[in-house]
């Protein structure tokens, strides 16, 4: 769903983490794209053409570079959260799922139903489930974070694999964070 009226040039790199990579893009205004570990070109430039009017898609390491950095920051543990900007479009109703996926704290998870409750649509479960799977900034957007009613892992643009990296991830600096508290106290 392409909102403004000017044409945007967009700019991408590659994030790294360890031996993977994800392609990412941003405008001036800021992130726009997070791809899949390993994913490919075409998926960037095929999510970025459905939602803004390109005028030029242009490599800019040094452009990206801080998003980049707080990318691999995440991926080591090194970074339970994101300063960047984001320049996201979508409808009104997937902006509000997207903020809602935002408000997840960091080694949790929330079902998409209470997803759809906290954004005032309790029956729209469904439509929050597509609204996360068209979530164009994976990672920083945590969309990774929406686990199925009973808490098993569900569909995930990056794949169950990543998602399932993510989650541990967050649960063990969790684990490491409270045991660091509870020791502080012994």
């Amino acid at each position: 769903m392409k909102t403004n009226l000017t044409r945007d040039t967009l700019y991408w790199s590659l994030a790294r983490f360890g031996e993977s990579f994800a392609y990412i893009a941003a405008t001036e205004q800021g992130l726009s794209f997070v791809g899949s570990l390993d994913g490919s070109y075409e998926e960037m430039t095929s999510r970025l053409a459905n939602r803004y009017d390109i005028a030029d898609l242009v490599r800019d390491d040094g452009k990206l570079h801080a998003y980049g950095t707080e990318l691999a920051d995440y991926w080591t543990g090194a970074r339970t959260g994101f300063d960047s900007r984001f320049d996201l479009r979508g409808t009104p109703f997937q902006l509000r799922v997207w903020a809602a996926l935002l408000d997840i704290p960091y080694g949790e998870t929330r079902s998409y139903s209470e997803i759809a409750s906290a954004i005032g649509s309790p029956a729209a479960v469904r439509a929050v489930g597509s609204a996360i799977g068209a979530n164009p900034v994976l990672i920083a957007v945590p969309c990774h974070r929406v686990v199925g009613k009973n808490g098993t892992l569900t569909g995930y643009r990056g794949g169950l694999a990543m998602k399932q990296k993510l989650l541990r991830l967050e649960q063990d600096a969790a684990f490491r964070e409270t045991r660091h508290e509870y020791a502080g106290r012994l």
